[in-house]
């Protein structure tokens, strides 16, 4: 039995992929891993069970006000934390502003999959002036300057795409999971030609609405959401048999709006479901919050002290989890974006005892980025004002 539904809900992502329906709840993550320990060792070195050990340590704040006497530099999440997707939340230029008149350091880290000029031209529209940030950085720009072979770039790139490289450009042929706006271009440009799954030698999953094989046929989501599933399906299935490697070029599982529905993530987390224990590390890379290369750029001149910066974002799993990685104090907003629906749900409308249930759903949950640490944000604020 085929399931088709109205929208792209995660639980028919699941099907499609043929995942346990012990992952089907919206808030669940598509990637299989070994259940974590009953057990922790917290930082004083004592032990604890995971279910207690949620942090009960989060400062509760009202603004950024009292963050910023202490830190030098900022890391911004955008979509969350600086705006809903359309207009920016209540007292977030002002509190940018702020920050820049303080003298501190802003930093834009977000993992859309489109290059930079995409989120200057969203901060414009959004009133911001991009000016104010000392660094605009997306998981796609990354990713693209990798495609692209940039020596330039100032992090650790990935051996498997310089390797294809090095093979010369009829090597450089790469299978789509797109979002249907300037796929191509962004391929072609960097040097790269669109191939069927058969043909090519390199996956980009930078979207969730469209796949392009390089023919002209594109299969849409919006047009045949079936056929976009039996296509998906197939071709994860062809890409383990030839065991072609994927580049990510946006880490987030899902995207904020009602529904929680799928980000390329979550194409990560199926494809490697479908790949052997040895082999995921070695034919998977994302790039993007919360792993490392994003980081490094954006701490370029602070790796030695990362703790005089706070990366601020929303989702745990991260904005949160990768800050908490590198070192940065990290600021958790919880009243907008991807966690607020069910923090204000659970705490019965108070967003502290909400953000604590969360906390502890997310940290006994296995198959996230956390992997297998118990994650404690420093700062709670419900939203990121000053």
């Amino acid at each position: 039995m085929k399931l088709y539904l109205s929208s792209f809900s995660l639980g028919a992502f699941l099907y499609q992929t043929h995942l346990s329906s012990a992952w089907t709840s919206k808030h669940s993550i598509l990637r299989r891993t070994m259940p974590r320990s009953g057990v922790v060792m917290s930082a004083g070195g004592t032990v604890e069970t995971r279910e207690d050990s949620a942090s009960t340590n989060m400062r509760y704040l009202t603004g950024i006000a009292d963050v910023a006497k202490d830190h030098e530099v900022f890391l911004l999440d955008m979509w969350g934390v600086m705006h809903d997707g359309s207009t920016p939340y209540e007292g977030v230029l002002e509190t940018v502003q702020k920050l820049k008149d303080a003298g501190k350091k802003l930093v834009i880290l977000s993992n859309s999959s489109k290059r930079r000029d995409n989120s200057v031209k969203m901060l414009h529209k959004l009133g911001f002036d991009p000016n104010d940030f000392d660094q605009i950085i997306t998981s796609g720009e990354v990713a693209y300057r990798m495609l692209a072979g940039d020596e330039t770039l100032e992090c650790e790139t990935w051996s498997t795409l310089s390797e294809i490289r090095k093979d010369g450009v009829d090597s450089r042929k790469v299978f789509v999971f797109g979002s249907g706006a300037e796929d191509e271009e962004y391929c072609t440009s960097s040097g790269w030609t669109l191939a069927p799954m058969e043909e090519a030698n390199l996956i980009l999953a930078r979207g969730t609405f469209t796949i392009n094989d390089g023919t002209g046929n594109v299969v849409k989501k919006t047009e045949d959401e079936g056929e976009y599933f039996r296509v998906l399906q197939k071709s994860l299935e062809v890409a383990a048999s030839r065991k072609i490697p994927m580049l990510v070029s946006n880490p987030d599982k899902v995207r904020p709006d009602k529904g929680l529905p799928p980000m390329p993530g979550a194409i990560g987390d199926a494809y490697e479901s479908k790949l052997e224990d040895g082999e995921r590390e070695d034919l998977v890379k994302r790039i993007g919050k919360p792993f490392k290369e994003v980081y490094d750029l954006a701490l370029c001149d602070h790796q030695s002290d990362p703790s005089i910066a706070c990366m601020v974002g929303d989702a745990l799993e991260t904005d949160v989890t990768g800050g908490s990685r590198v070192g940065c104090t990290t600021v958790w907003v919880v009243k907008d974006g991807i966690h607020g629906p069910a923090i204000m749900e659970k705490g019965s409308g108070s967003h502290e005892p909400g953000s604590v249930d969360v906390l502890k759903e997310f940290n006994v949950k296995d198959g996230t980025y956390a992997e297998g640490s118990i994650l404690s944000p420093d700062i709670c604020l419900p939203h990121f004002r000053w």
